[in-house]
């Protein structure tokens, strides 16, 4: 039987190949795809917050921290050997729900080899203590997940 089959698969590696395929099709249709709609379908990804992300920018007083400890970010990162000036705010700032918040600014940066240069970043943070705010003006309380537009300096 053992041979038959391995002198099948020599003879016929296209029909072998095409019968190879058309299994992998159904399996995924049949069983992968019902998996994975069912787990969509669940609970298991939901997360239950008091903080609704929105889709238009938003200005409260947790987006105004945000955008201070992100600053406060970019001046640590960035060092001594530079001048920086931020706005009062920012240009925009979404909340992406769960105390997860997107900053879009503006900074003037100056350092002894280039002339001032306003650039403008993102950051994306979030604050660690959801709903409890007393702890909101401690950077510790905050982490910063993401930030661009800084990168070339």
């Amino acid at each position: 039987m053992k041979k038959y089959l391995i002198l099948f698969l020599k003879k016929h590696p296209v029909l072998v190949f095409i019968l190879g395929i058309a299994a992998l099709i159904l399996i995924q249709r049949e069983f992968i795809m019902p998996a994975i709609n069912s787990v969509i379908k669940s609970d298991l990804f939901l997360v239950d917050t008091q903080d609704q992300g929105s889709a238009t920018p938003v200005s409260n007083s947790l987006t105004e921290l945000a955008f201070t400890h992100c600053n406060s970010y970019i001046k640590s990162e960035l060092g001594s050997d530079v001048t920086i000036n931020f706005p009062e705010k920012p240009i925009n700032a979404w909340s992406l729900g769960d105390y997860q918040y997107v900053i879009n600014a503006e900074v003037d940066i100056t350092s002894d080899t280039l002339s001032t240069v306003t650039k403008r970043y993102v950051c994306r943070i979030n604050y660690k203590n959801k709903s409890d705010e007393e702890g909101a003006l401690d950077f510790a309380n905050w982490s910063i997940y993401g930030l661009s537009g800084l990168d070339n300096i």
